[in-house]
């Protein structure tokens, strides 16, 4: 009897509360797929190639995991706080009946655990599956899928995962539980009146707003201007502007609801009392619609720039394969090495590229003038072009040197036209990962109308159009500014003092029936017991790779959170406001009222009710997405800013979807409590 009475109280709670149960099931799909992450086939190819880097993010995941538990806790008490909230009349009967109170709490926490291990019986199977799709997916998106893919269990995932959920279900119902067994009959059997809050004038409301609104721009200016990103303190200072102005304009919106409710004209079945009901309640809870628009924003901007960051994110375009790092000395030290183990062949083509300073001068400020450029830099009408291209003139009075043959041999073997110059001739060096295209697009301007500089005082003319192919495989060198010069020029200013880097590109043999990263991979093992320094396309490819992950798997992670949390929040407060309005309800319902009326005015309040939340962040979230654009990428990728935000505001559009499926949960938990109104209310 007693089994059954539990089985049948967590069916029933499961039915009322679908859309808690469902937050439980995507919270727990989230905890398995974070948790797994080090066993999916990118974060395996990636462990190999960028080891520390990875070791570092996963041993962020406890620090995730903690974090998430200790929000989702608050969504499980508060949410459950409700359920009992509503079954308290229940509660009282069983009581009066004789149940003794530790039977009952027994009870209560036998359902909580029953709808938990149901929520883990669905969540799991779930996760493996999403886990096992996201991998296929993201090893196909990044060109892994030719290694093979495997399925993966992750034990450890799973049991983190379900003694987590368990555990915060178990606290929270051990708090809760344990307060209910302890209230009397009398008062499980009568509602608690909601108190009064505070009325305000209407000049105090309407102060709010305007300051609210203000503060908003203040925090979009700092955020999208970049000035947030530039100081710790400013970051603050913008992160509290944009908090405290989002309250105050919740504070405010009655204002808004008020003028709406007596706007004469189109009169609507219940209309003023609809808004009415949302006044009331944006008043009462305006501080937790407020955090929730917040958390809502979070969640769009996490996911926005995350599934932007992946989708945008490439990496370079291959060139070369391999880079050996050498000087002027042993270079041919590499080439003997190679050959001696019958390596040679490997190589179709293997080239030096030399790359030194200017060595001829002790003033390294001022080695290479601009003249020219500076005075055409003075006439440019945009002053944020003018302010850019003075700034990058100041900075690269000591450029690196970049001998022409070198360069030249890069171009043939990209398939691109070979440079051609003068002893007096220079051509420009911007690599596209540093380099803003709005500024080559400048420099290539002024080159093309004419442009002298000096090298060590001796005139030189720049020709052509700004070169960007990567002169080495390895990212972690780059040079946002360089002159190409012809070998003569470059031996004389360098004075034998330079860089050696060589560059190859695998034999057609070295690749023949096997993928590009395979062929690297093989030629890796027979590369690492030589004890030559390189680095590899496979290693560059790497690094890209791991800024995909850590930008898009951990945001996306935490949106989901985020966005489960504050929908939850919102709906089940929504529901709470109706019970506790009931009695209005029953009024209207002896006014004559009917169930279809009732359930019209409920879905506009809320679609009120959510709305504003959403609303708020969804127009903040332009700026935020924008705003961690200009933050976290480097200068290469906000290049294809138009295109980030074109995909972002798609990830936006899509979770205002998601919104919309919670509102037509809680409006199905509305309608069927409205419902159990229309019969008439018995006398106690």
């Amino acid at each position: 009897m007693f089994s059954e009475l539990v089985a049948r109280n967590s069916r029933r709670s499961r039915r009322e509360n679908g859309l808690f149960f469902t937050s439980l099931v995507i919270s727990i799909i989230a905890f398995y797929i974070i948790l797994s992450l080090s066993h999916q086939d990118v974060m395996v190819f990636l462990q190999r190639m960028e080891s520390n880097a990875v070791d570092r993010l996963l041993s962020l995941i406890p620090v995730l995991y903690g974090l998430t538990l200790f929000i989702l806790f608050f969504l499980v008490y508060y949410a459950n706080r409700f359920q009992l909230t509503r079954r308290r009349h229940e509660f009282g009967v069983y009581l009066m009946l004789g149940m003794q109170r530790r039977k009952l709490f027994g009870m209560l926490l036998a359902e909580d655990l029953r709808s938990s291990l149901i929520a883990l019986a669905i969540g799991l199977p779930a996760a493996l599956l999403i886990s096992e799709v996201i991998s296929l997916v993201t090893a196909r998106l990044v060109g892994l899928g030719i290694v093979g893919h495997q399925f993966t269990l992750s034990l450890s995932a799973i049991v983190w995962t379900a003694v987590g959920f368990l555990l915060i279900k178990l606290l929270a119902s051990l708090i809760l539980s344990g307060k209910i067994v302890r209230e009397e009959i009398g008062a499980l059997l009568t509602d608690a009146p909601e108190g009064t809050k505070k009325q305000r004038p209407a000049a105090v409301y309407a102060a709010a707003l305007v300051l609210g609104i203000a503060l908003l721009a203040a925090a979009y200016t700092l955020a999208i201007g970049g000035r947030a990103w530039s100081d710790l303190r400013y970051m603050a200072g913008t992160l509290a502007l944009g908090v405290a102005g989002t309250l105050l304009l919740f504070y405010g919106l009655r204002v808004i609801i008020d003028r709406l409710a007596r706007r004469e004209g189109r009169v609507g079945r219940l209309r003023v009392f609809n808004f009415r009901q949302v006044e009331e309640t944006v008043i009462h809870r305006s501080g937790a619609l407020a955090i929730c628009s917040l958390l809502i924003l979070a969640a769009l901007c996490c996911f926005g720039a995350g599934v932007a960051t992946a989708r945008t994110s490439r990496a370079e375009t291959h060139t070369l394969d391999y880079t050996f790092p050498t000087d002027s000395e042993d270079s041919d030290t590499v080439r003997e090495t190679l050959t001696a183990h019958g390596l040679d062949g490997a190589f179709s083509d293997l080239f030096e590229m030399r790359i030194g300073y200017i060595r001829t001068t002790e003033d390294r400020d001022h080695a290479v003038r601009y003249e020219a450029l500076e005075r055409a830099a003075d006439t440019i009408p945009d002053a944020d072009e003018r302010q850019q291209l003075q700034y990058m003139l100041e900075a690269v009075g000591y450029p690196h040197l970049i001998a022409l043959s070198g360069y030249n041999h890069l171009l043939a073997a990209a398939g691109q036209p070979e440079l051609t110059l003068a002893d007096n001739e220079a051509a420009v060096y911007c690599d596209s990962e540093v380099s803003l295209a709005s500024r080559t697009a400048l420099l290539n301007r002024l080159i093309a109308e004419g442009s002298a500089i000096t090298i060590d005082g001796a005139p030189f003319t720049l020709r052509g159009q700004v070169q960007s192919v990567s002169v080495v495989t390895d990212r972690s060198i780059t040079m946002s500014f360089a002159l190409i010069v012809p070998d003569a020029v470059f031996d004389h200013y360098t004075q034998g003092d330079y860089d050696v880097y060589l560059d190859g590109v695998l034999a057609p043999s070295m690749t023949e029936g096997k993928s590009l990263m395979n062929a690297i991979a093989d030629m890796n093992a027979l590369l690492d017991p030589l004890g030559l320094p390189y680095e590899s396309y496979l290693q560059n490819l790497g690094r890209e790779l791991f800024y995909i992950v850590a930008a898009s798997y951990l945001t996306i992670y935490l949106a989901i959170i985020f966005l489960v949390v504050a929908n939850t929040i919102i709906g089940v407060q929504f529901l709470m406001g109706q019970q506790k309005a009931a009695r209005r309800y029953r009024t209207l319902v002896r006014l004559g009222a009917e169930h279809d009326t009732l359930c019209r005015a409920a879905k506009a309040q809320i679609n009120w009710y959510f709305g504003l939340p959403v609303g708020v962040a969804a127009v903040s979230s332009l700026f935020g997405v924008r705003a961690l654009f200009s933050g976290i990428l480097s200068v290469s990728a906000q290049n294809g800013m138009t295109e980030m935000m074109i995909a972002a505001g798609a990830m936006i559009l899509l979770l205002c979807v998601v919104e919309w499926l919670y509102m037509a949960a809680v409006k199905r938990s509305s309608s069927r409590y409205l419902l159990g109104l229309m019969a008439p209310e018995r006398e106690e």
